[in-house]
């Protein structure tokens, strides 16, 4: 909820300098403006090409982005529940479903 978004947008200020991602949420103004929009809601109000969905959260608009990407947790296995539903749920609209795994090492390899 709102809650997860003030902890994303407060992250994303102080994580490290040289990695910030300019962003805002509802309250920094103009939605239109905002390069990162933050919501807890499922609008897209910015027209976003991308869409990022994390900590379970779901979405029942593919339509309008390019790409829509689940993080979840591999080891949490109703995170995993949630993502394998969502995935078939995107395939059985016509979506291109990928599959990327992040190893040990830190790197991502993709595996379906």
């Amino acid at each position: 909820g709102l809650e997860r978004v003030e902890a994303l947008d407060a992250a994303l200020w102080t994580y490290r300098e040289d990695s910030f991602l300019p962003h805002g949420t509802a309250k920094d103004g103009p939605a239109a403006r905002q390069p990162i929009f933050l919501t807890a809601g499922d609008e897209n109000p910015n027209a976003a090409s991308v869409r990022f969905l994390v900590d379970g959260a779901d979405s029942a608009n593919f339509e309008s982005y390019a790409r829509v990407i689940h993080l979840f947790d591999g080891r949490d296995e109703e995170a995993v529940a949630r993502a394998r539903a969502a995935w078939k749920r995107a395939k059985a609209v016509g979506c291109a479903v990928t599959y990327w795994q992040q190893t040990a090492g830190g790197k991502w390899e993709k595996k379906a």
